[in-house]
């Protein structure tokens, strides 16, 4: 199971992200915004808004959308 510990935006909907033991990868959210839950997401305003919630490990946004730690793992490079 992975751990995500720094979120930094970097354009579009492109994360940089920190897992644990200090690796860093890039993800490519844009693909994933499909939904309820992720339909805000597709505004960008919205969207840099993303944040670390410290007690499940992962990004999340205002409007409790997240994504799985492994499945961010799986998907960034």
């Amino acid at each position: 199971m992975h751990f995500v510990k720094d979120v930094q935006y970097l354009s579009d909907f492109k994360l940089l992200i920190t897992f644990e033991g200090d690796v860093k990868k890039k993800v490519d959210l844009a693909p994933y915004l499909d939904g309820d839950v992720f339909e805000p997401l597709k505004n960008i305003e919205f969207f840099k808004r993303v944040k670390i919630n410290k007690d499940i490990d992962t990004i999340v946004w205002e409007n409790d959308a997240d994504f799985s730690p492994d499945f961010l793992y799986t998907i960034s490079v």
